[in-house]
């Protein structure tokens, strides 16, 4: 694995820009260009394109392009543009903008580069790896290798192509910098309540997308689309829902109606669930698996040093009763610690600060490990886990998603669950991780600095770590004689078939310990002036009992009925819960308007088609009203994110950054 240094310098060529003919705007000036690599003229991908004094800026995609629309400030005509990104030398570019549109290419040459590889010393047979790093001998450290200067440097006097380097065995890395990954998400559109009544989809508790989108924000760019995730934003916050009692059901609901912020005329239908909160106390025995990356990729400060502090404030909160192992992978994978009571914290702390990272990232045989080392120590009754600290770079031994899932899915059935913890920036698998979370009954969680270690891992601890609730279904029935069209907003990825809400096969979401769970409907009801775009559907050859005219309409007050699924955490048959959903009297709870605010947040950051009539500041001024208590100053933080998030907004375009 690679590790590049950056040289702060600064390029002197010319920009290459010229003024399109016909500008279109005049309050703004547009810059778009290709990042390409100096040497190569490869585009780069996952460059930072920035706009000094501003803060703005954005990512390149696959094709190197990016596209910057910048409000243009009274008596400035000239703006200084960088480039930059890990392994190359930073450039800048100054353009007049008395233009409305300027095409900038810039041209970034290669930073001196060095090799490091792991080296993992020891047997490592399973015999070893139930012994103790110091009584196997092992370590993980990094042993830095030179490469000859005429490789990656600015200015080669003979370039040096990739079937040069084949013929003298001289290794060029892949393409270093931003590598980030996120699925696609369509959104979920309004659907006609009379031909499609019924909507399925599995909870979701996994927070990532929040502390991800912070990350973007805080730095001054707009998020990519895809790494918006409403729903995960929403569920990133606590909400005052009642408590089932206790000895009885593991989960309830608190359901509330009332106008849609970003279109009046829509009701917005909030669905809360609540599970039981039990204290320390009241926790089962842990048996868990850290299972870290100290792959070269984990160097920097806010990867693996980020892990070892977030994992030292999860090991001060364990018991005695609790046990935990440490498994590492790079180029190969190692036990460093044996399970180890949670009352010897001296000896897991200590091996957690031996770490340090080089090599490549084998991350199956990494998962391999931590899954047998938690089945060896398996715990009846107990929470059995394999926790997995990466930036998601998996690039030696089974590196594709679905060879992932199906080692994921065949190694949830033993009973041990896994969460995911990601860290950093430019390596990112968005879509790996959150999909390995899932098919690995856990959970998924960003780390973007030690606050938000602390929330998921101290604050969150019993739900992240003990499940309460498996395979977790919700499914929604409209009443097509108030609901002419409704909406999901947000669960793209957790859609289920109708039919599989019956079926106990089917996996789905999982409810941990005091964990709530956000799902928000926006609905047309039939007396609604305003009618969304739900298109047309022609009338069916065969007739069905989803067609309209057949459809049998109750007129009740009633909105929709809502139930829920779910199974013992051990697994087994499932339990069926049902409740009615009826117009809310009275003005919207604090939680309410809170919930909308930040969905509200997640339509805006997206440029959402259904983002409606609402702007930054009426975000602001839902979230105001809806702060309440605030204990954790969670909600404070949302605020001062909504204000980032209008000054990025108000300084770039929305532009999707390519995949």
């Amino acid at each position: 694995m690679l590790f590049f240094s950056v040289l702060a310098a600064t390029m002197l060529a010319p920009p290459l820009a010229h003024v399109a003919p016909r500008p279109v705007m005049r309050d703004s000036v547009v810059i778009s260009g290709t990042v390409r690599d100096a040497a190569t003229q490869l585009p780069i991908e996952g460059a930072n394109v920035l706009v000094q004094t501003r803060g703005s800026g954005r990512v390149t995609g696959r094709d190197g392009r990016y596209r910057l629309a910048v409000q243009r400030v009274a008596d400035q005509r000239v703006l200084t543009i960088s480039a930059r990104r890990i392994g190359y030398t930073p450039a800048t570019r100054q353009v007049n903008v008395t233009a409305d549109f300027i095409a900038l290419d810039i041209a970034l040459a290669s930073a001196p580069m060095h090799l490091s590889s792991v080296v993992v010393s020891g047997s490592l047979d399973r015999r070893a790896e139930r012994k103790d790093a110091a009584s196997a001998g092992m370590s993980v450290s990094i042993a830095p290798q030179s490469v000859p200067t005429s490789v990656g440097t600015a200015a080669p006097a003979v370039p040096i192509t990739r079937a040069m380097a084949r013929e003298r065995d001289i290794r060029i890395p892949r393409e270093p910098g931003n590598r980030e990954q996120y699925a696609n998400i369509v959104e979920n559109p309004f659907l006609d309540a009379a031909r499609t009544p019924l909507s399925t989809f599995g909870i979701d508790v996994d927070r990532a997308a929040y502390a991800n989108v912070r990350r973007f924000l805080d730095q001054g760019m707009r998020p990519p689309r895809d790494a918006v995730r409403i729903e995960e934003l929403v569920n990133y916050f606590a909400y005052d829902y009642a408590a089932p009692a206790r000895g009885g059901d593991p989960l309830s609901l608190t359901i509330e109606t009332h106008d849609a912020p970003w279109q009046p005329a829509h009701r917005l239908v909030r669905i809360g669930m609540q599970a039981q909160r039990l204290s320390l106390a009241e926790l089962p025995p842990a048996n868990l698996v850290f299972l870290i990356d100290v792959s070269g990729s984990m160097q920097t400060e806010n990867k693996l040093p980020l892990v070892i502090a977030s994992l030292r404030l999860l090991t001060e909160q364990l018991r005695e009763q609790d046990h935990v192992a440490i498994a590492v992978y790079a180029g190969a994978a190692g036990l460093v610690l044996p399970s180890t009571p949670g009352s010897d914290k001296a000896r897991i702390l200590a091996a957690l600060d031996r770490l340090q990272a080089g090599g490549s990232t084998n991350g199956a045989a990494g998962l391999r490990l931590a899954y047998r080392t938690a089945r060896e120590h398996f715990v009846e009754e107990g929470a059995n886990r394999v926790i997995l600290a990466t930036d998601g770079d998996f690039n030696v031994g089974t590196t594709s998603d679905s060879d992932m899932i199906q080692l994921i899915e065949a190694e949830r059935k033993s009973g041990v669950n896994l969460t995911v913890l990601g860290f950093g920036m430019g390596n990112i698998r968005d879509a790996m991780m959150e999909q390995i979370a899932d098919k690995g009954n856990g959970q998924y969680a960003y780390i973007d600095n030690l606050a938000e270690a602390r929330k998921s891992l101290v604050r969150e601890m019993s739900g992240t770590l003990f499940t309460l609730a498996k395979d977790v279904k919700l499914q929604v029935e409209f009443n097509p004689a108030r609901v002419r069209s409704y909406r999901l907003i947000g669960y793209e990825n957790r859609a289920l078939r109708d039919e599989d809400f019956n079926d106990d096969t089917k996996d789905a979401g999982e409810l941990g310990a005091g964990h709530s769970v956000t799902a928000l409907y926006e609905v047309e009801l039939t007396d609604s002036a305003i009618r969304s775009s739900t298109g047309t559907v022609d009338p069916l050859r065969y007739g069905t009992t989803r067609e309209p005219s057949r459809v049998a309409i109750r007129p009740t007050d009633e909105l929709a009925f809502v139930k829920v699924r779910y199974q013992p955490a051990r697994g087994g048959r499932s339990t069926l819960r049902t409740w009615a959903v009826t117009e809310s009297a009275g003005r919207p709870s604090t939680d309410f308007m809170f919930a909308s605010a930040v969905a509200g947040f997640g339509l805006l950051l997206r440029d959402s088609e259904h983002k409606g009539r609402i702007g930054w500041p009426e975000v602001r001024a839902l979230a105001e009203r809806g702060l309440g208590a605030d204990p954790t100053g969670d909600r404070a933080g949302f605020l001062r994110l909504v204000s980032a998030a209008e000054r990025v907004a108000t300084r770039t375009a929305a532009v999707d950054v390519p995949r």
